[in-house]
């Protein structure tokens, strides 16, 4: 596992594009596991600090409860239209995945939150080529490096 330190330090120009996309809005999408197994999508906020990706959950939340059950998640960018008269312009689609790892409330975060960083298993960005007639996917893992494929 690793922090999102690790994947500025090896590969930052991957890293920045990853983050861009992850920032082109607020609202992103959390995917929990339920007690039974079954997945939860949620909606989430989350924070780049300090070489961490970061995420606060309201006290007893069912996304909370999840992760303090079973820390493995995932995390959807915010999702962006591929412009229909340029395609190969679309900056794509980004996720992380990994576990919660519980941590302290931020100077000034509400103490009865639930704080959590993420140790990231991969980093995965898919964008259109160019031409814009295949999808390009690139994906990090820490003991894997960086990978692309390319899918027609």
């Amino acid at each position: 596992m690793a922090d999102w330190r690790e994947l500025e330090t090896a590969e930052p120009e991957f890293a920045s594009r990853v983050r861009a996309v992850f920032d082109v809005r607020k609202h992103k999408t959390l995917a929990t596991l339920r007690k039974d197994g079954s997945p939860r999508i949620s909606g989430i906020e989350i924070a780049f600090a300090e070489g961490e990706i970061r995420l606060g959950m309201m006290p007893g939340s069912v996304k909370a409860r999840d992760v303090l059950r079973d820390p493995r998640l995932a995390v959807h960018s915010p999702t962006v239209d591929t412009p229909e008269d340029d395609p190969g312009a679309w900056a794509g689609e980004a996720k992380v995945s990994g576990r919660a790892v519980q941590v302290a409330p931020p100077e000034g975060g509400s103490a009865g939150s639930a704080y959590f960083r993420i140790d990231l298993d991969e980093v995965v960005l898919t964008r259109v080529g160019s031409p814009a007639d295949h999808l390009v996917i690139e994906s990090w893992t820490p003991s894997g490096g960086l990978r692309r494929r390319v899918r027609h």
